[in-house]
């Protein structure tokens, strides 16, 4: 347990860093599960309709660094690529 003052601040503030960082990673990881199960059901019409949104999730998170600049391009590619197979 911290002693300082400053030491219970910064534990303070990383708890709730930390909570808001799981929850907008599961708002992510969901979008991104429904996304996959519109394509999958063959509702591309859909999938391509929620594609930006999915963008706009995965930007927002590689700006915060709740994911790497890389990783979300690479994800924001294979969701398009997806959605022109079917």
């Amino acid at each position: 347990m911290p002693i300082t003052s400053s030491a219970k601040r910064a534990l303070r503030e990383s708890s709730k860093k930390r909570k808001a960082n799981l929850q907008k990673r599961i708002v992510l990881k969901k979008t991104k599960k429904d996304f996959l199960k519109l394509i999958e059901d063959g509702k591309t019409e859909e999938a391509k309709k929620m594609l930006p949104k999915a963008y706009k999730l995965l930007d927002k998170a590689a700006k915060v660094n709740l994911i790497k600049k890389n990783r979300a391009a690479r994800e924001k590619s294979r969701l398009a690529k997806k959605t022109l197979k079917k």
